[in-house]
């Protein structure tokens, strides 16, 4: 497993890490791993079983016991379709409150490590390179200001039509900010060797590109873009 390659792109919610991370896997023909959506799965889980979230014990048995399915564009939850549930905003903030929590990490930590397979990984997350994968081949913190965020995450919505207030986004990714960074379980921070990538002003394409001329280098790899 550790001859498998990995990329990890760490960084805060609605930075743009998992579009990038998605293209640049297909670029490379490697598999991807938001691991943000087994947290949102987690407690989409929670929610349906009526389970508080900070009930750790609880919530770590459901993580283990996930009963999910990847397939395309589509996550089935039980034998059923959650793909929008997960993209709510209700979804993001109820992950965000479990991911503090030791247990529920640890549950988790094995069904992302199933993810490295040959010929090579993309996963994208809050803590990819720190502690899921630390010896990942190449390591990105993908950040943008917290208004650039808010303002993406603003129009995502709205062309779901999708009701929703730009104040109280910011807001949340602020509170979420602050969450994710303090926990005292593998908190969001970028790593003294994870390449710094603000996406505040460039484009999604410019982003992919920015990684895939990291990896060759890091990997003595050949791109084809």
């Amino acid at each position: 497993m550790m001859a498998i390659p990995v990329i990890a792109i760490d960084g805060p919610s609605a930075s743009g890490k998992g579009t990038v991370a998605a293209l640049v896997a297909q670029k490379l023909g490697y598999h991807y791993l938001d691991s943000g959506a087994l947290y949102r799965l987690t407690a989409v889980a929670a929610q349906l079983q009526n389970v508080a979230v900070d009930d750790e014990t609880s919530l770590a048995q459901i993580a283990l016991d996930l009963d999910v399915v990847f397939a395309g564009q589509q996550i089935l939850l039980d034998g059923n379709d959650v793909s929008d549930a997960l993209r709510s905003e209700a979804a993001g903030v109820g992950a965000s409150k479990i991911a503090v929590l030791a247990k529920v990490r640890a549950a988790l930590l094995d069904r992302q490590h199933a993810f490295r397979q040959a010929p090579g990984l993309v996963a994208d997350g809050r803590d990819m390179g720190s502690v899921v994968f630390p010896d990942a081949q190449l390591k990105i913190f993908l950040t943008a200001s917290a208004e650039e965020r808010s303002q993406r995450r603003y129009k995502q919505l709205i062309e779901k039509g999708i009701s929703a207030n730009l104040a109280d986004l910011l807001n949340d990714l602020r509170d979420r900010d602050a969450r994710d960074s303090a926990r005292t379980v593998a908190p969001l921070r970028q790593e003294d060797d994870a390449i710094l990538l603000d996406t505040t002003e460039i484009g999604i394409a410019d982003a992919v590109n920015f990684v895939l001329k990291n990896y060759e280098l890091a990997a003595g790899v050949q791109v084809n873009y």
